[in-house]
This record gives structure tokens, C-alpha cells and sequence, in this order.
């Protein structure tokens, strides 16, 4: 299971496909997952919006920011430890071995935290669009990882098919396999790497408060621009910059 070169490059937008066909999903399956789950809840017949069930409303979506929230952290401590051409750049990069941060843990951070988000986010679609985003991300996810993993092979061959033998390809040890290599993160590049992705999370946090969906879609959409203008900032600089 190997991603192609154009699923590589247009990653980003493929991932914006994904989301988009998640939330289409609410054509079949008009209820939204998180009123479900706070109807599940409660064990009753209930308005979502009244004080008793906006109570229990507001309970699912602050875990549900919790849990985006948990993935992000996850992708900017990954981020860190890599440089933003490498984490938004266009062409796949295997020129150096990270296995510091996160990579003790697991081989591929970024998009772990990426599933982790989407499970949070996910919360904002159908269940059955929840569950549809989930399983279409990690099996995106898992071609990527085919491809990436080829080119490591050939570029790193037996430092990282040691490195393969001992940190598990996906889902996290419970404890670090390999010793630190002694690498400072990068946490400003990174955050920025990251920030609109935060901005979702502060999105579900704000509508966790007010359940308010205008105020969450404008913040949003604020991220959206300021992303536009980070992504800018890359090319006029020589890069161009994408998402996993």
C-alpha cells in the first residue's frame, strides 16, 4: 500500500477532500454526532439547546476539543523536531533520519496526531461521516507512510531498518524505544506550522462555550487567511509548502 507521487504532492488537498466528503455525509445521516452522543448520554429524548441538554452538548464538544487538541500536540511535538520545509514541502524528503521527540515513540507522529485530530474534529460531522472520515484519513494515511518508508529504505537503508525493528510503524509504544539523540525541538516553526489546525481546536473549544456555530466558522475562517498568508510567505521565499 504505496501513495503515488501525485497523492504525495496534492496531499493536502486530498486530506480537504476527505473532510468534505466526511461532512457531505450529513445528506444520509442529517443528525450531528456530537448531539447523538450527548443524547446517548443523557438517556433521554432532550433539546440540545435548552439549558439541561445544552449542558451535556457543551460536555461533548469540550472533550471533543480535548481530543483534537491531544493530536495537535501530537503533530507540533513531531514538527519540531523536523524543519518546516520538510513538514509543508511538496516533494518527499528522505536525505535524514529523525528518531528523537516523538519518533522514540512512534515512527510517524505527524499523522497519528492527524487521526487523533480528526477524531476530535470529527465530533462536527454524522456519525456515520465520523466514522467515514476516520477510516478514509487512516488509510490515506497508511499509503503515505508506504511511500515514505520506501524512500527512507533506500536512502538510510540499515540505520533505518534497525530503527523499523524497534519503534512500532504507527500506533505508540508505552514506553521510548530508542535513546534521545540529543535534538533541540523548534517549537516556534512548528506552532506556526500548526496554527490552523489550532484554530479548529480553539473553534470546538468556542462552541463547546457558546454553541454558537457562526463564531466558530468565523474563527476559522481568520485561520484560513492567515494560513493563506503563511503559505505565501513560503513561496515567496522558494518553497511550497503542504500539509500532511
Amino acid at each position: 500500500m504505496r501513495a503515488s507521487e501525485f497523492e504525495f504532492r496534492y496531499r493536502f488537498w486530498i486530506l480537504g477532500l476527505i473532510f468534505w466528503l466526511g461532512f457531505s455525509c450529513y445528506r444520509i445521516d442529517p443528525v450531528n454526532a456530537g448531539e447523538a452522543i450527548a443524547r446517548w448520554i443523557s438517556g433521554q429524548t432532550y433539546d440540545p439547546y435548552s439549558g439541561h441538554g445544552g449542558m451535556f452538548l457543551r460536555l461533548v464538544f469540550a472533550l471533543a476539543a480535548a481530543v483534537a487538541a491531544i493530536g495537535i500536540g501530537i503533530r507540533t511535538w513531531g514538527a519540531a523536531y523536523l524543519k518546516s520545509e520538510v513538514v509543508h514541502d511538496l516533494d518527499l524528503h528522505s536525505e535524514r533520519l529523525v528518531a528523537d521527540g516523538p519518533y522514540r515513540w512512534t515512527r510517524n507522529p505527524l499523522y497519528l496526531g492527524g487521526l487523533v485530530f480528526g477524531a476530535g474534529i470529527g465530533v462536527m460531522a454524522s456519525p456515520l461521516g465520523w466514522f467515514a472520515l476516520l477510516v478514509l484519513i487512516y488509510l490515506f494515511y497508511l499509503r503515505l507512510i508506504g511511500r515514505e518508508e520506501a524512500e527512507l529504505r533506500k536512502t538510510q537503508g540499515p540505520n533505518y531498518a534497525a530503527y523499523c525493528e524497534r519503534v512500532p510503524r504507527f500506533w505508540p509504544a508505552l514506553a521510548p524505544r530508542v535513546s534521545s539523540g540529543g535534538m533541540e525541538p523548534r517549537w516556534v516553526q512548528a506552532f506556526a506550522g500548526e496554527s490552523f489546525l489550532w484554530a479548529c481546536v480553539a473553534a470546538i473549544a468556542v462552541f463547546a462555550v457558546t454553541l454558537d456555530e457562526a463564531v466558530a466558522f468565523a474563527i476559522i475562517g481568520v485561520a484560513m487567511l492567515f494560513y493563506a498568508v503563511y503559505v505565501f510567505g513560503y513561496r515567496r521565499r522558494g518553497r511550497t509548502p503542504a500539509r500532511d
